[in-house]
């Protein structure tokens, strides 16, 4: 365990050499990449964080946001001693890659980056789930009054419970709280100040983030590639293990 700003943080450091750093998505832990931190330890140093709200680590000290996450991360590698190095992520993971890979004068060198199933693109809504949507957010209004909410005491989170996430429902509050501030943000804009090459692997059945960003991703980030998983959903590294691990040896320049 680190200590980092009063966070105590899980971490997983192995191996030698230029460094490779794993970001999970939201709700899970760095054991999700477990089979692959092992597989590249003998050809990197292989690192991998539960970050803060996350596996064994501490919650963030109040709300934050995408940015606030990439700060810890550029934190985490410092206290590491990590100057060059590779970013991995999934999902929620690749939103603070995407973030830090555009950023300008950075302590470290980000030489390249792999974005599985990446969140970041904000989608446009329908006209049917902004009415829905408008709808929620007045019952939600009306429910959250000082008279109705003492009346009712459990009927805010009931409504909460009916029409919430997984992911939100799923989480503490200060999480809850983080949660609408990172999928708030849009980061369609940071992709065109990319500089170093990515690989996009994508899952063709993932619904949480489709296909689709993958596409838009590849055309908006200078120097991208997009790779498919045909049988692949959201966790497209675990759906299929054995290309996921093929294509990203291509990509890190590893022989077996």
């Amino acid at each position: 365990m680190l200590n980092i700003d009063g966070i105590k943080v899980h971490y997983f450091d192995t191996g030698s050499g230029e460094t490779v750093l794993f970001l999970h998505g939201w709700g899970t832990d760095f054991l999700s990449f477990k089979p692959f931190l092992e597989a590249l330890a003998p050809y990197y140093r292989t690192c991998a964080v539960d970050l803060p709200g996350f596996g064994q680590s501490d919650e963030p000290p109040d709300a934050w946001a995408v940015d606030d996450y990439g700060d810890f991360v550029l934190n985490f590698m410092t206290r590491l001693g990590i100057r060059r190095v590779i970013l991995i992520g999934h999902s929620f993971g690749g939103r603070i890659i995407i973030k830090l890979a555009a950023r300008r004068d950075l302590p470290v060198t980000i030489t390249k980056i792999v974005l599985i199933n990446s969140a970041g693109i904000r989608p446009k809504k329908t006209i049917r789930q902004r009415v829905r949507l408008f709808i929620y957010r007045g019952v939600k209004g009306i429910i959250s009054l000082g008279g109705i909410k003492k009346r009712f005491p459990g009927l805010q989170e009931a409504w909460r419970r009916k029409h919430g996430s997984p992911d939100y429902l799923a989480a503490s509050p200060r999480m809850r709280e983080c949660l609408i501030r990172v999928i708030n943000e849009d980061l369609t804009p940071s992709l065109g100040s990319i500089p170093c090459p990515a690989l996009l692997l994508w899952g063709a059945e993932d619904e949480e983030t489709p296909l689709a960003d993958g596409k838009l991703m590849e055309r908006l980030i200078p120097d991208a590639g997009l790779v498919t998983l045909e049988k692949a959903g959201h966790y497209s590294f675990l759906d299929e293990p054995y290309v996921f691990s093929r294509v990203l040896d291509s990509f890190l320049n590893i022989k077996r």
